[in-house]
């Protein structure tokens, strides 16, 4: 089953978190001093913020339960010719992840990905960057979707 997903960049968490807890009804499933995630039911969203990320929306996603999800996605994404960013398993938000990258034409980048468990830093690339979220760059252009890896951060292979 798939969930939808938003990471928001915030600057100052404490006030996110009071607020998006009372727009929820709930307080985050998971929360450090830098990150916040709510796992919603209804509506069935992953709402994340962080103050790593741009401020406002960083990117959009859809995350599965089931390995065979994920290689659907995938090969649905690939079908329809869109340039897809394989970044594999991955550390990102305190999260052990297998994740895929697409941008829509507006450039707005779309993660596909699994979380396999959670993990105690922020990314697998922490020390290289402080602030680095892991979107990678994306630029969309009318008929075609290609992300490109950050030149630093997380993301960059």
């Amino acid at each position: 089953m798939k969930r939808m997903h938003i990471h928001v960049g915030v600057d100052n968490l404490e006030q996110s978190i009071l607020f998006y807890s009372a727009l929820f009804g709930a307080e985050p499933a998971k929360r450090k001093p830098d990150y916040a995630k709510w796992m919603l039911d209804d509506p069935r969203l992953n709402f994340a913020i962080s103050t790593r990320a741009k401020r406002g929306v960083d990117h959009l996603g859809l995350q599965v339960d089931e390995e065979q999800e994920l290689d659907s996605l995938r090969e649905r994404l690939k079908a329809a010719d869109m340039a897809v960013f394989d970044e594999g398993e991955t550390v990102c938000c305190y999260a052990k992840s297998d994740k895929s990258w697409v941008s829509d034409p507006s450039g707005i980048a779309w993660e596909a990905y699994q979380t396999m468990g959670d993990a105690q830093l922020f990314s697998s690339h922490e020390k290289e960057s402080e602030q680095a979220c892991c979107t990678p760059e994306t630029k969309g252009t009318p008929g075609c979707c290609e992300p490109a890896p950050k030149s630093g951060g997380c993301c960059s292979k």
